[in-house]
């Protein structure tokens, strides 16, 4: 049997640095998962593209016809389109920044 107090502290029984890094041969599939992933931004900038080609004809109708909500509309789907063309190109650059983030604390 071994001290577990030794001058009244713990010793021993806590880890001191836990190391995980991401293994991407851990788990079968992950190239697949990767390939999925992948196309799946492609076709998120592509219906972003479509959303904003589409949002810039209603905003012109709107402006045209001289209908304000629909020219409002119009340029909300405009805005809207350019977030998710952004957000969906810089989605890598975003979760590798946070993970950056996450092992520096």
């Amino acid at each position: 049997m071994f001290d577990l107090l030794h001058n009244n502290r713990i010793v021993g029984l806590l880890p001191y640095d836990v190391d995980i890094e991401p293994n991407s041969n851990g788990l079968p599939g992950i190239g697949q998962l990767r390939t999925i992933v992948g196309a799946s931004m492609t076709v998120g900038l592509i219906l972003a593209v479509l959303a904003l080609i589409i949002a810039a004809v209603v905003w012109a109708l709107g402006s045209n016809s001289s209908n304000p909500h629909l020219a409002g509309r119009g340029k909300l789907g405009v805005l809207v389109a350019l977030a998710a063309a952004i957000v969906t190109g810089a989605s890598v650059a975003l979760v590798n920044f946070f993970w950056n983030v996450g092992q520096s604390v």
